[in-house]
């Protein structure tokens, strides 16, 4: 059931529209006596789910009684990282998620069916788990809060990948984020319905109708003056909310170009983006725009560490960012990686197969570092000065010595690719 759906291309909710939206919700779901929410963690602090989380407190008061939060394999919240998302809310209300344990399992998607989905690339089984906190916690209301926007394991992110990744665990995720590398990072961004969504939709129709979960979705876009404004907001219990986002958000946040880009600087907050883990989707998303034998180069003036966790850091330095079928090979030879298929997953997803180049500039990772994982290294202050991000306009820029660049300020933003590719990227799924 839908229970609030407004937005557009040109749509600018106030924060007095996003209030009456969220409120209005509320009062159509009735009295509701124990509440628990569920939103991101700060690597996506621009989804505005922090202020829809505070505005929910301010709704319920202590019928609020938890707030999971939704950090997958990310590395826990700090204090700085609460206040600053979810502002005067009570800091006694927040859980964190621990992705290793803590985990109650709802069912179990059959290997024939993911095997279906995937055309065949793989044949496990994949668990169905959630934080127990969702099943034991006597909730009559599970608000999952967060942004659509395109994502490169799922197609579009979000709806309950939030519930079954965001609060879900270790072989979950794993399974899930292989059947995605495995099937085509390329063949999946921008797009609904994919073998991930697939799997997960079995999830909610066959595991997870016990749940009173309502998702309250955002749809963000960076206006001409650089401003970050809510296009839409949408909430609902079922499918048709997410539907709706994802529909608005391709139209403002996927940019189409006619042509391949030969050089793309992508700028990452050194606030959100602390590890290559996140870090790499300035690759994920501009990776469809960009031509052969061109380059992108990452500005990552917060960068420490490759993974958000101490075990998926170590497997990506032990293995590399390699093509496709190497990473496969790596999985099938070493029992190591076979057991963390996120991170053979991700690995596969930071490389960009030998088409183009990618260029890290860091913080504080070595040189050594950076090459040992097959990136190339530059320096952080020379290339801060060489492309500005004080300077630069999103989109394309011609630098005073005459280099043509394409400037991506913060990449969880959007989805960019040129014609060419899409449609060559659509005709090969259909096959």
């Amino acid at each position: 059931m839908l229970l609030f759906a407004k937005g557009s291309e040109t749509t600018v909710l106030t924060v007095d529209e996003i209030k009456e939206g969220l409120y209005t919700a509320f009062e159509k779901l009735g009295n509701r006596k124990k509440v628990l929410a569920v939103p991101p963690d700060f690597t996506r602090f621009h989804s505005r789910a922090g202020e829809l989380t505070r505005y929910t407190y301010q709704y319920y008061k202590d019928k609020l009684t938890d707030i999971l939060i939704a950090q997958g394999t990310h590395y826990p919240m700090t204090d700085w990282e609460i206040e600053k998302m979810f502002g005067e809310v009570s800091k006694n209300l927040f859980r964190e998620h621990h992705w290793r344990k803590d985990l109650v399992t709802l069912g179990e998607v059959p290997a024939e069916f993911v095997n279906e989905v995937s055309e065949g690339k793989v044949n496990y089984s994949l668990p169905v788990q959630v934080n127990s906190l969702l099943v034991k916690g006597n909730f009559d209301l599970i608000l999952s809060i967060g942004q659509v926007v395109p994502h490169e394991v799922i197609g579009m992110a979000n709806y309950n990948k939030n519930i079954f990744i965001g609060t879900g665990g270790k072989e979950g995720i794993n399974k899930s984020h292989f059947l995605g590398a495995v099937y085509g990072i390329e063949r999946i961004m921008g797009r609904v319905d994919t073998p991930v969504r697939k799997v997960l939709n079995y999830a909610s129709e066959n595991f997870a109708k016990n749940l009173p979960v309502v998702y309250v979705l955002t749809v963000i876009e960076k206006d001409e003056k650089g401003n970050l404004v809510m296009r839409g907001l949408y909430i609902g219990d079922d499918f048709e909310c997410f539907e709706k986002a994802s529909e608005l958000s391709l139209r403002v946040n996927f940019q189409m170009l006619d042509k391949p880009l030969k050089k793309v600087v992508v700028y990452l907050d050194p606030h959100e983006y602390k590890t290559t883990w996140l870090g790499n989707k300035s690759i994920y998303r501009s990776r469809m725009a960009i031509a052969d034998n061109g380059e992108l180069i990452v500005l990552a003036p917060g960068l420490k560490g490759f993974g958000e966790d101490k075990g998926i850091d170590m497997l990506i330095r032990k293995y590399g960012y390699k093509t496709t079928p190497e990473i496969l090979k790596f999985v099938e030879d070493n029992d190591d990686l076979k057991n963390s298929l996120s991170a053979a997953a991700h690995l596969i997803h930071g490389s960009s197969e030998n088409r183009f180049k990618i260029t890290y500039a860091p913080g504080a990772v070595s040189k050594e570092e950076i090459e040992s994982v097959n990136y190339n290294f530059a320096d952080l202050s020379e290339m801060m000065k060489k492309y500005n991000p004080q300077k630069l306009k999103d989109g394309f820029n011609i630098l005073p010595d005459g280099e043509e660049i394409f400037y991506i300020s913060n990449p969880a933003l959007g989805l960019w690719s040129y014609r060419e590719r899409f449609t060559d990227n659509i005709n090969r799924r259909k096959k």
